[in-house]
């Protein structure tokens, strides 16, 4: 499974929390569009199939996770 970097993930998380608190589902097509691909992301993200089980996830993933690892990248 692919896995999104800290940093990638907390901002898809925050977006998909910021639009849903807006209430984007009642918004225009593309920030209804932009909120279901954040959660379709989110899913594939997390081997998830539901947008609520897939920012469980996250959330799990991310607890003390630091945003600035850089062990990805050679020296």
């Amino acid at each position: 499974m692919l896995l999104a970097h800290p940093a990638v993930l907390t901002a898809m998380v925050d977006e998909y929390e910021a639009l849903a608190l807006l209430g984007a589902e009642q918004g225009t097509e593309e920030v209804r569009r932009r909120q279901e691909d954040l959660a379709y992301t989110l899913c594939v993200s997390t081997g998830t199939s539901d947008v609520d089980a897939a920012l469980i996830a996250a959330r799990f993933r991310l607890s003390g996770a630091r945003t600035e690892d850089d062990s990805v990248l050679q020296a």
